[in-house]
């Protein structure tokens, strides 16, 4: 990697910040907005050569958006909606589509009222639920709609309208909240046309022909940049450096050619014969843009998620590809556990990634360590690989905690299943696990795959130690210490959790 494409060390928190959140606003981070907007040329040219993602500083909209893509996009990527304090979950597809239809009306009339956009977008959705292009939204009870189905809409809408209002989108006078509760309250949404303008990412659906593609090629589709004969076009256009200029141009008159001194056709001649050789042929551009998109296609993993498998990608086997790897991580500030089957890669400071695993005393969060120091513990394959875990390995490990300490997670008396799977949510979501979703009547290694309810650990389990500390008991307490050479006090064994 080159010197000049490091990024300085005062840039590094709003690189940070971009990576996590795509975006910087200068009412919320009015520092890391301001660093941004200083070091544009810098954090640009450092996304564009590096992640092959565009920045955008828009002043006008008062933000900083980069724009980001991933060939291979997460499915459990997207966008997260909290209720009433609730843990997030993915926001589901009716929510997406009222939000679109939100911005819509929006962009009409910048200021509406809640009422107003129930209407206008049942108006909307009337029009076209017919033909099964919108979602049926209807938010009055009436003939064939019940009260439970209209309120469940306006549930969806107020959905809508806290991730556009999360990611700055829009402002509201009033608790969201409320107004999902009830149905008779009102409030005012208020939209910037320049950050709605700033919300489209990619190309035009009509452009890309989406209608033309099969639903899954359509995430490929729109993390392009740009369209396939614009690409080929432009790498025509595109002149490419040469890696062994003629040394001609810099060559002293006295030792030029004798057709460069008078300038007659041998200088013509050797010209262009120098531009025929200089022009990529079209095999060398094909390889050219394949060994960018693996180098995208790596280093974004590394960026954009917790833990990557470095064996998907040669690209991180070879020594070039490593170092520049590593380098784009350090100049992120970004940490990183290399392992030849697995990087794990962190952020100390918490700007890059919205998790916070280990840190919490949830339930949830108690049990996932659990199970980690569990995985840690366990007996590799024959062959050298993590043996799958399935949900009643994990529910033997928590009944067992439970016996030990009969108090801990007594919500979940009756519920097991459901703190092993939120533990096991924990651990796919820090890039410990894997979810494995067997064919049907199949099932894996050791016969425990059922239902589905079975994931792989990563090597990054090996990676961690979960020091379990317990307090000892009264009577361990006051125990006086053992005499030289005696056995002393018996030791009580260590539980993963305090009463």
């Amino acid at each position: 990697m080159r010197q000049d494409a490091l990024l300085p060390p005062d840039l590094m928190d709003s690189a940070r910040a971009l990576v996590a959140q795509g975006r910087l606003l200068a009412e919320r981070a009015p520092e890391l907005y301001r660093t941004a907007t200083r070091g544009r040329v810098e954090l640009t040219g450092f996304f564009a050569s590096e992640l092959g993602w565009t920045l955008e500083v828009l002043e006008a909209a008062d933000m900083v958006r980069l724009h980001k893509r991933r060939q291979d996009v997460p499915s459990d990527r997207g966008p997260r909606l909290r209720r009433e304090g609730r843990e997030a979950a993915l926001a589901p597809r009716s929510v997406l589509i009222l939000s679109a239809l939100v911005c819509e009306q929006l962009w009409r009339r910048p200021r509406m009222t809640l009422n107003d956009l129930l209407q206008s977008i049942a108006q909307v959705c009337a029009t076209d639920s017919e033909q099964g292009l919108l979602p049926r939204f209807v938010v009055v009870a009436g003939d064939g709609v019940s009260k439970r189905e209209a309120h469940e809409n306006r549930q969806s809408l107020v959905d809508a309208l806290r991730l556009l209002q999360a990611d700055g989108t829009i402002t509201v006078d009033t608790d969201l909240d409320r107004a999902a509760s009830d149905d008779t309250s009102d409030l005012v949404v208020a939209a910037s046309r320049d950050r709605l303008a700033a919300k489209f990412s990619s190309l035009s659906p009509s452009l890309l022909k989406l209608s033309e593609l099969p639903p899954q090629r359509h995430a490929q589709a729109l993390s392009a940049d740009l369209l396939l004969d614009e690409a080929e076009l432009l790498d025509e256009l595109t002149p490419s450096p040469v890696d062994n200029p003629d040394p001609v141009d810099d060559a002293p008159p006295d030792i030029l050619p004798a057709g460069y001194r008078d300038g007659g056709t041998a200088a013509d001649e050797m010209l262009d014969r120098r531009t025929e050789l200089a022009r990529p042929s079209s095999d060398t551009r094909a390889a050219r843009r394949e060994t960018d998109r693996r180098r995208y296609r790596a280093v974004r993993r590394l960026v954009d998620d917790p833990g990557s498998d470095p064996t998907r990608d040669d690209y991180l086997q070879t020594s070039t590809g490593r170092n520049r790897a590593l380098n784009v991580l350090h100049a992120l500030g970004l940490t990183a556990t290399v392992r030849r089957d697995w990087w794990q890669v962190s952020d100390p400071s918490g700007l890059g990634s919205a998790m916070d695993f280990p840190n919490g005393r949830r339930s949830e969060r108690q049990a996932a360590l659990a199970v980690l120091e569990h995985l840690g513990s366990r007996e590799l394959a024959a062959d050298g690989r993590e043996r799958p875990i399935a949900i009643e390995e994990i529910l033997t490990l928590l009944e067992q905690v439970r016996s030990e300490l009969p108090r801990w997670a007594a919500a979940y008396d009756r519920r097991l299943p459901a703190l092993a799977r939120a533990a096991a949510t924990e651990l796919v979501n820090a890039g410990l696990l894997l979810d494995i979703l067997p064919a049907s009547g199949e099932s894996l290694d050791d016969g425990d795959a059922v239902g589905g309810n079975c994931w792989q650990p990563t090597p990054a389990v090996r990676t961690w130690r979960v020091r379990i500390k317990a307090a000892a008991p009264p009577a361990a307490a006051n125990a006086s210490p053992a005499a030289p050479g005696g056995d002393g006090p018996e030791r009580t064994p260590l539980t993963l959790f305090d009463g």
